[in-house]
């Protein structure tokens, strides 16, 4: 009984020091390491910044005479579309600098002398889908996140195919274990 009131009186302390001075979260991939990585996540985002841009571009855009409804709609899908490929390309950015500082080692740049620059060019292209609407940008990222996908798998000496995605009108190939 005493000890279950001690309990009881410690976790209450606990929580009104929480409230005072709330612990901040913290957030990590694996620094165990657990050894588990997959590059399919990345290449998802980078399909959803695709298909983000796609929208963008074929978002009917009313003239400025237009009823005030159709307007706030077309601004309204303006801006969440927006939203999630800035969401999506830091999605991206997070996961390649994941493999970049915890999976890929010495060996691996030794294998593949380009990596740096790959992860580079990867972290560079999702900066500028956030900052421009250019499809082009999308579809390079695409390309890029693919090819680490490949140079990821071949590290662990798995051979991979390109799937379609099967995302409708996305399209692109998304790099699997064959």
């Amino acid at each position: 009984m005493t000890r279950r009131i001690l309990t009881s009186l410690f976790s209450r302390g606990l929580r009104s020091i929480d409230r005072v001075a709330a612990p901040g979260v913290a957030e990590a991939h694996c620094d165990v390491p657990c050894g588990i990585y997959d590059p399919q996540h990345m290449q998802i985002a980078a399909l959803t910044v695709v298909r983000m841009h796609q929208l963008i571009a074929a978002l009917d855009r009313p003239a400025a005479d237009a009823p005030v409804e159709a307007r706030n709609k077309s601004a309204n899908s303006m801006v969440r579309y927006i939203n999630v490929k800035e969401e999506h390309s830091e999605v991206v950015k997070k996961e390649v600098r994941i493999f970049w500082g915890d999976y890929f080692k010495q060996e691996h740049l030794e294998k593949y002398p380009d990596l740096h620059d790959i992860v580079w060019g990867i972290l560079k292209l999702a900066g500028k889908t956030r900052q421009e609407v250019n499809a082009q940008f999308a579809q390079d990222l695409l390309a890029q996140t693919q090819k680490l996908a490949e140079i990821f798998w071949d590290t662990k000496g798995v051979k991979t195919k390109r799937v379609p995605s099967n995302q409708g009108a996305a399209g692109g190939e998304l790099v699997v274990p064959a």
